[in-house]
């Protein structure tokens, strides 16, 4: 009788706990192991910038799994363990308690961690983040006190922190060196949008700025210099200046880094029997025809079972459409594809633009590369399907809302 396989995941996220979960579903009954650096068990970090930031959910709806689905399901799952070392030709993981881990098939998700603001004074006691459970109810507290806050950046971090802070009656600062919100996710078409809409509801920009220092009283954040010479009065800082990948453990030993961990369609590494998914793993997409690495929820929702199939040796072709959502203030939205400036040459709306009840779509020769529904909704799928298609498409029934866009 064959000795019984050890799978091993390292890295506790949704993409980690839906691969453990996969697998299962599979019927694979062989070991399964989920490492996880943090104590907590595998959550989703969507509500930690809505629901649960501004008290409205449970922190129970954040979990993946009920605290019983591991043992339930045979997964050992160990929390507050930390993957120190690889040694692909073993097989084998060192632990940060000096133990040791063999595998037969390894999954890397070990997802990705808050860029650190790189100037005077970022250590100040207020100085917060959000990337974890952690992080998101120092910050509850911190909003909860109604004080000034100074953001640095406007990406969807620094956005969905000031709505969730301007609802709870807090002064809110965003500073951003480029000349509109969300303008690196978007293009400035569509963030000029967003500006208007926090504008609107009493968030203060300071555009064209990065911050060059932060300054204290008793060891305590009360201010922003901007690179401006300006300083933004605040109690606390958030910083939302994007995230790195986790690549340390793949890097020091020897596997293909760039931007993430590089993989394959089918999530394969460069190491045999190894494989990576969620905000690390940098796709080769058969779609989109390029590398790209995506940080949003819906990746690690697909990514992790994409995973856990490719390492029981089923055919994966991981070409799914990038999804992401948003809620902010009575803004509701849904984007699909990858709208980055420079990926397109045109931007075409149907609907409401004013009255923020629309869908836009993101050009290039001709084809829908990305679309945004904005307060309208059950049209994701087909926008997807449009992308898919990379057909050509005729631009004036695409923006006429009489036709419908399955007819496109």
């Amino acid at each position: 009788m064959p000795d019984e396989q050890t799978y091993v995941i390292v890295g506790a996220g949704l993409a980690g706990a839906k691969a453990a979960e996969t697998l299962r579903e599979e019927g694979f009954d062989g070991r399964v192991v989920l490492l996880g650096s943090e104590a907590e068990r595998p959550y989703e970090r969507p509500p930690l910038s809505k629901g649960y930031l501004l008290g409205k959910d449970e922190k129970s709806s954040a979990y993946v799994h009920d605290e019983g689905w591991y043992g339930e399901h045979a997964v050992d799952a160990r929390f507050g363990v930390t993957a120190t070392g690889l040694d692909p030709a073993s097989r084998r993981l060192s632990l940060a308690d000096g133990g040791s881990l063999g595998y037969d098939r390894l999954l890397l998700t070990t997802g990705a961690s808050a860029r650190r603001l790189p100037v005077p004074g970022a250590d100040l006691d207020g100085v917060l983040y959000l990337r974890t459970m952690e992080d998101c109810e120092r910050l509850r507290e911190a909003l909860r006190r109604q004080g000034r806050v100074a953001i640095a950046g406007a990406g969807w971090i620094g956005l969905e922190v000031a709505a969730a802070a301007r609802e709870l009656g807090c002064e809110v600062t965003v500073i951003e060196p480029e000349s509109v919100a969300l303008s690196r996710s978007i293009g400035p078409e569509l963030g000029a949008m967003f500006t208007e809409l926090h504008t609107e509801h009493g968030v203060s920009f300071r555009f064209g700025e990065g911050v060059s220092e932060l300054r204290g009283e008793g060891g305590r954040v009360r201010g922003v210099v901007t690179s401006a010479g300006v300083t933004v009065e605040a109690d606390i800082v958030v910083v939302g200046i994007g995230v790195t990948p986790n690549t340390a453990l793949a890097e020091a030993a020897g596997l293909a880094v760039s931007n993430g961990i590089l993989v394959d369609a089918g999530l394969a590494t460069s190491a045999p029997g190894v494989y990576a998914a969620g905000d690390v793993a940098n796709v080769d997409h058969p779609l989109l025809g390029r590398r790209v690495r995506v940080e949003h929820w819906a990746n690690a929702l697909s990514g992790g079972p994409a995973a856990a199939r490719a390492m029981l040796g089923q055919r994966v072709s991981y070409d799914w459409v990038p999804y992401f959502f948003s809620d902010q203030y009575d803004l509701g939205m849904e984007a699909a594809g990858l709208p980055e400036p420079g990926t397109y040459d045109r931007v075409v709306s149907r609907g409401d633009r004013a009255g923020r009840e629309f869908i836009a779509f993101w050009l290039a020769g001709g084809a829908v590369i990305a679309g945004m529904n904005v307060n309208v909704w059950d049209v994701s799928d087909t926008i997807q399907d449009l992308i898919r298609s990379g057909r050509t498409v005729d631009t004036a029934r695409l923006a006429d809302p009489g036709v419908p866009l399955t007819a496109i």
